[in-house]
């Protein structure tokens, strides 16, 4: 690879992934020269989880990230204390180590089970999720130029987990919308804009229809705008949003809305750069805790052989590093996995290649 190339990925990895450094006070904060280990919990998860969080600690040791791991596996029996396969000791062990991350979590789709990502977010009050969706350097789809951030209120909206039967025939499912979860995800937002040197904030609705719901949310974005005047506020109604993200992402910098409209938002952006497998993301909860994970579904159809792309975990593990200031550490890796990606030699079936997991986790390894 010629030295212009490396010096222009070099370049865009200090814009990709910006979002890895919290605007909210770290409460857990290294230094760069940390000799101890930091300990982490890790959830390998489900499918291709166990593989690509294999990958992630090989780089990580390649790399020497001083990480201590704390792995937690999805249980074969509910758990009461948290109603889902999650036990209550990895709960605890998230809330005590303060910082993690997550594979893919597979949840039986109408067997009455609760939610193991809806469970981390309740439980451990993970309030937002952060998705940065960059366009990667040498890796070629539609647009070369996307840079922008998606900021998703992580739990209420749509996803309160509250439906029931009316009568035979007929279901509700309450959407809960409150002052609280709504203030707390747009001062997160417009501070992440602050801090990151970031110019627009844009709130996503449909408070043209649920005008009591997302009209609520969208007053409390425009208490939050007020204090900040050197940010611009607009507010985008949703199918208005996604024709205009297809069109043009180049329109949008930061984007904050309620939890079900940022989980089809964030997929879209996701689409836009090259897919789920290449989008890291990360969650914040309260008392300085961030949970950063994939969101890719577990894959069970190729698990176990050997085809997985570890990427997006990676560059959520990068988003980890970032939150702990362990900056050095995660510029050496982000570089190394964008520049394994640009020169195309060691991709997975998903890129467009033929490497196995193993094959590029050793490029990247040899990168380092």
């Amino acid at each position: 690879m010629s030295s212009h190339l490396l010096r222009s990925l070099a370049r865009r990895s200090n814009q990709i992934i910006a979002t890895t450094t919290s605007p909210i006070p770290n409460y857990r904060a290294f230094s760069s020269s940390v000799s101890t280990p930091i300990r982490a919990t890790l959830f390998p998860g489900d499918g291709i989880g166990p593989e690509i969080a294999k990958s992630v600690k090989k780089i990580f040791r390649t790399a020497d990230v001083p990480i201590e791991w704390e792995e937690h596996y999805v249980g074969t029996e509910i758990d009461p204390r948290t109603q889902s396969f999650l036990t209550w000791e990895s709960l605890e062990s998230v809330r005590q180590n303060k910082v993690g991350l997550k594979g893919p979590m597979a949840t039986p789709i109408g067997k009455g089970h609760r939610s193991l990502n809806l469970t981390l977010r309740k439980e451990l009050n993970l309030y937002a999720n952060v998705r940065p969706c960059t366009s990667l350097p040498g890796y070629k789809t539609r647009y070369d130029d996307v840079n922008l951030i998606t900021i998703r209120e992580n739990t209420e909206g749509e996803y309160s987990g509250l439906e029931h039967q009316v009568v035979r025939g007929v279901v509700e499912s309450l959407k809960i919308i409150t002052r609280q979860a709504s203030l707390r995800v747009a001062e997160y937002a417009f501070l992440y804009a602050k801090t990151q040197g970031r110019k627009r904030v844009s709130a996503i609705h449909k408070a043209n229809i649920m005008q009591k719901t997302d009209g609520l949310f969208l007053k409390c974005c425009r208490e939050v705008a007020k204090k900040y005047p050197e940010i611009t506020y607009e507010e985008v109604v949703i199918d208005n949003c996604c024709m205009m993200l297809v069109k043009n992402p180049a329109l949008f910098d930061v984007l904050v809305m309620p939890n079900l409209y940022g989980d089809i938002i964030s997929d879209l952006c996701a689409g836009l750069v090259g897919g789920l497998g290449l989008t890291p993301s990360c969650n914040i909860g309260e008392g300085g805790i961030a949970l950063a994970e994939a969101v890719h579904g577990s894959a069970p159809d190729i698990a176990g052989k050997n085809m997985a792309n570890p990427t997006a975990l990676l560059l959520s593990g990068v988003m980890m590093l970032r939150h702990l200031k362990l900056h050095d550490k995660a510029e050496r890796i982000q570089e190394a996995i964008i520049s394994v990606i640009a020169q195309g030699n060691h991709r997975t079936a998903d890129l467009g290649g033929t490497a196995t997991t193993t094959d590029f986790t050793k490029a990247i390894c040899d990168r380092l």
